[in-house]
């Protein structure tokens, strides 16, 4: 049961994982003056973010435990919305890419905001937190164990969180040596990112959709 719980939270991390703002704003820190603290305190305000969207719709998940159908409908909506959302990045690839602008002040930036920032980027992104609803509600509804639950939103967090951790942390052991790939990790993700999310964002919906009817009809 665990297992096929995973597989179904499979596409829903990697979709929060390729994510490339936080992967951009991780890597601006790593470049910036307090490059080891403020990147540190970005990686765990993610985490922690991704982590509590997720489990806060578990227990929405668990509540709806009698009403399958409740629980596809929602997935049903996500899914649509997250479609839409693909079909408009898709659309929007060609134009110039912007840069937020609290980016600019991120070559400053010190743990304490830079963990803030992080957990809002995860939980209360419009598209990460329709993914953390559909993971957490995919989780609740699965009717595993308490323990079950808790290892399901610990292997989502890690695979949703792995682009954003695993280069801070390697940045506290091979600084110089990451310097240059991330640099152009940076540059790739500006320039494609909008195509990759977009495909993948309608590939989710999709599925997300396709599980909404099953539970409808079921």
């Amino acid at each position: 049961m665990l297992g096929a719980v995973v597989g179904d939270l499979l596409p829903l991390a990697v979709g929060v994982a390729v994510s490339p703002v936080p992967i951009i704003a991780a890597i601006l820190m790593l470049m910036g003056v307090h490059a080891r603290t403020a990147s540190l305190g970005f990686a765990c305000g993610w985490t922690i973010g991704v982590a509590a969207a997720t489990t806060l719709f578990v227990f929405l998940g668990q509540a709806m435990d009698g009403s399958p159908a409740g629980r596809g409908w929602i997935k049903l909506a996500l899914g649509v919305v997250l479609v839409a959302f693909g079909v408009h990045q898709w659309r929007s690839r060609s134009a110039e890419a912007t840069t937020p602008k609290w980016m600019s002040a991120i070559d400053e930036m010190t743990v304490l905001p830079g963990a803030g920032i992080g957990f809002v980027l995860a939980a209360i992104n419009p598209k990460n937190l329709m993914l953390c609803a559909a993971a957490g509600i995919t989780i609740g509804g699965a009717g595993l164990s308490g323990s079950g639950d808790v290892v399901a939103v610990i292997v989502y967090t890690a695979i949703a969180s792995a682009t954003v951790a695993v280069p801070v942390i390697g940045f506290q052991f091979a600084a110089d040596r990451l310097r240059a790939p991330l640099d152009s990790l940076k540059t790739w993700l500006q320039e494609n990112s909008q195509s990759v999310m977009a495909v993948l964002i309608l590939v989710i919906g999709a599925v997300l959709i396709g599980k909404g009817i099953g539970g409808v009809t079921a």
